[in-house]
């Protein structure tokens, strides 16, 4: 059968349309596997970050832009109550335009109040929130807030900021 986590991937997806959430075109089942077909976007942020010269830095204008986009993708997430779990460069997509968009929601859960108790492997070490890393099983949005201010501090520095 189908994984369970692409089922939830494929299902949250379908429900996260949005100009900073990367779109699932279709899901075509063939030979016994299974593909996800995304909007194509040239890069993600991590191979942006490692592609500029060293000693040169983001132009502040486009981290401000960066951040909001972010911000009003991991919104509109919350807003519908998923988190997404695994937010870091290489899952923030980039286009020659200046739009970024969240991608990879493979760990990604529906979430209701009460707060669920949840895996506390998720989020790549760099990324993840305390409460995560102290073994936490109920936590919610600050785990993905805690990913974004760290990623935000990778944009001003070129570096990540807990490694």
């Amino acid at each position: 059968g189908v994984p369970s986590t692409a089922v939830r991937e494929i299902s949250l997806l379908k429900e996260l349309q949005h100009p900073n959430v990367v779109c699932l075109l279709d899901v075509l089942m063939q030979d016994s596997r299974l593909y996800l077909i995304f909007e194509f976007l040239s890069m993600d942020l991590k191979k942006y970050l490692d592609s500029i010269p060293s000693g040169q830095y983001m132009d502040p204008m486009l981290v401000k832009s960066y951040l909001y986009q972010i911000l009003e993708g991991i919104l509109f997430c919350h807003c519908r109550r998923v988190l997404h779990r695994d937010l870091k460069p290489q899952n923030l997509l980039i286009d020659n335009k200046g739009v970024i968009k969240l991608a990879d929601f493979g760990l990604a859960r529906a979430f209701g109040v009460p707060v669920r108790v949840y895996t506390h492997e998720v989020v790549t070490l760099w990324y993840r929130a305390p409460e995560v890393l102290l073994g936490a099983s109920r936590y919610s949005t600050p785990v993905d807030m805690w990913s974004i201010g760290t990623i935000f501090a990778e944009l001003a520095v070129k570096k990540p900021l807990f490694h």
